[in-house]
């Protein structure tokens, strides 16, 4: 026996034998505590400078709760600063930027622009006319509003307005059809 080798450390597998296949493939997505206030940070930080490889990567890494954002600024490899405030940069978006490359495999691959990155000004001026829009409704239909909402039957920017429930009552009921009887 080999010196600093114990019985617990030969191995089992026969020279030329391949290892099995992956046991879990994550197939079905990870379900989120929608209540979590750290899930809803992580999923609204933007994934923008990527290219589309590592753009899947960062989104996959969300979908499945393994991301992990940085909690202090990490230093760029072109300009030696501590200037990346994203997880999983190399580089910092100046950098990256001028040098055209993806800002995490430093690759000159086509840089993907997602359609839904916002600013935090733009996400709180929505979210004060939400609750504008909120304070105008009914109690009742505020209420209704905000338990669809929770369910995720509805999205944050279908907010009805002021009355659409009773409008569709009174299509209904027209002035010729209560004069013809």
């Amino acid at each position: 026996m080999a010196q600093g080798a114990g019985p617990d450390k030969i191995s089992t597998r026969k020279s030329g034998a391949k290892k099995g296949a992956q046991k879990y493939q994550n197939k079905e997505a990870y379900k989120h505590n929608r209540n979590s206030k750290r899930t809803k940070e992580i999923l609204a930080l933007p994934v923008d400078g990527l290219c589309k490889h590592c753009t899947e990567i960062i989104l996959w890494r969300k979908q499945f709760r393994k991301y992990k954002p940085l909690t202090a600024p990490k230093r760029c490899v072109g300009c030696d600063q501590k200037a990346i405030k994203k997880a999983y940069h190399v580089l910092c978006d100046d950098c990256a930027a001028k040098k055209h490359v993806c800002a995490k495999c430093t690759k000159p691959e086509e840089i993907v622009q997602h359609e839904n990155i916002k600013t935090p000004e733009e996400i709180q001026s929505e979210k004060q006319e939400l609750e504008g829009k909120l304070a105008r409704l009914r109690e009742r239909e505020r209420r209704t509003y905000l338990r669809k909402l929770e369910r995720g039957e509805i999205d944050a920017s279908e907010v009805p307005d002021v009355g659409d429930d009773y409008d569709s009552f009174d299509d209904d009921f027209s002035d010729s059809d209560i004069d013809n009887k």
